[in-house]
């Protein structure tokens, strides 16, 4: 029960990588403060969390635009009066050829997977300066650092996401907030079985391995942080990969 009397709230928590950190940290005790999008999915996470004796709470929003969050924000302080650790796990993934993207396609990935962590952080660091610390994770993604084709609006915002990480670990470090960033490799979610990304061709991990070390960065002491991870399946193809 490492984070017992802690409080979390976890971003994209419906499914995915962001349910699998939400139940790893129940486990250690920590209360926590769920959002996505979709309120049927929070539903089942916050069901499913809160059998395990978790003191939890939801609220669908989209982190990319600025009443939702602010609206989170206010409930999580009115329940649960503090915030110890955020992350910032809401993602969406799209995309096409450069010359052939949409707008519209850019500015939804862009205002979820980089404007909604830096409204949510903007919200968090208030409070956990107020505090006297607290951490945050960013959930980046190993193309944030070696892209793949027809991906420019998902490898812009993760690049964005590790420039976001070291700015808010830079500003937050006199305040005892500490911010660090973690990259997926290959991982076995709802999404790419859904879009028939799923194939033998690729390794995979699994969501709960990911999980495991967001909770490793959410409980070490409280003078050390893990400022960048990279968790990936051991034979995917990411040195040398271009």
């Amino acid at each position: 029960m490492k984070l017992d009397g802690k409080v979390a709230l976890v971003t994209g928590a419906g499914r995915g990588i962001g349910r699998a950190i939400a139940n790893a940290l129940a486990r250690e005790g920590c209360q926590l403060m769920l959002a996505s999008r979709t309120e049927s999915q929070l539903e089942s996470a916050a069901e499913e969390i809160a059998a395990k004796g978790t003191d939890v709470d939801f609220l669908a929003v989209d982190v990319g635009e600025v009443p939702p969050v602010q609206a989170l924000f206010t409930r999580l302080v009115d329940r649960f009066h503090r915030l110890d650790i955020l992350v910032n796990n809401a993602g969406a993934f799209d995309g096409g050829p450069i010359d052939q993207l949409s707008i519209e396609t850019w500015d939804r990935v862009i205002a979820t997977n980089l404007r909604g962590p830096f409204l949510c952080t903007q919200s968090a660091m208030k409070i956990m300066k107020g505090q006297g610390g607290g951490r945050i994770i960013n959930v980046g993604s190993i193309s944030a650092q070696r892209v793949r084709p027809d991906t420019a609006p998902y490898c812009v915002s993760k690049h964005g996401i590790w420039g976001l990480t070291q700015a808010t670990a830079l500003e937050g470090r006199d305040h005892g907030i500490t911010c660090c960033c973690l990259h997926p490799g290959n991982t076995r979610v709802e999404r790419r079985m859904e879009s028939g990304l799923e194939t033998d061709e690729e390794p995979m991990i699994e969501m709960e391995d990911v999980a495991e070390v967001a909770l490793l960065m959410a409980t070490l002491p409280p003078n050390a942080q893990m400022m960048e991870a990279i968790v990936l399946p051991h034979q995917q193809l990411y040195v040398g990969r271009g």
